[in-house]
């Protein structure tokens, strides 16, 4: 089960349609073998692609950098499908790197830029076994 603020919830949808019609893709931090959700961080889509997410790899770094000394690590990985449900795409199974976290992927295909439905789902995946998760909201 994956406990999220709604404000956590709401950042990367605002994320998502700010990136449109790209993906935009991020993560959250926290402390080591917790599940304390510490910080949101969006990271630039190298690809600047509608289909298909890579993290800046100088961004990705620099936030592995900051990190490392103060023993956090990747808790959630989120990224946006602009035109597709929100269920890992192959690529997004094959590519997920983090055992450790959630995948959370925001599905605009339904309302775009604009206000309108939204679907959020969390997933692990672990090995290329995807496992739906429940989302429950934190105070």
């Amino acid at each position: 089960m994956l406990k999220i603020s709604q404000a956590y919830l709401d950042e990367m949808i605002k994320h998502a349609r700010e990136d449109f019609p790209d993906e935009a893709c991020g993560v959250i931090i926290g402390p080591e073998d917790t599940r304390d959700l510490a910080r949101l961080v969006r990271i630039t889509n190298a690809e600047r692609s509608p289909t298909y997410f890579r993290f800046d790899p100088d961004e990705r770094l620099q936030l592995s950098n900051e990190m490392f000394p103060l023993d956090q690590e990747v808790l959630v990985v989120y990224h946006s499908h602009t035109s597709t449900e929100a269920y890992p795409s192959r690529t997004d199974i094959s590519e997920a790197y983090e055992p450790q976290a959630h995948y959370v992927i925001v599905s605009l295909e339904e309302s775009g830029r604009e206000e309108g439905p939204v679907s959020v789902r969390a997933y692990r995946i672990l090995d290329g076994d995807v496992t739906e998760e429940e989302i429950t909201i934190r105070e």
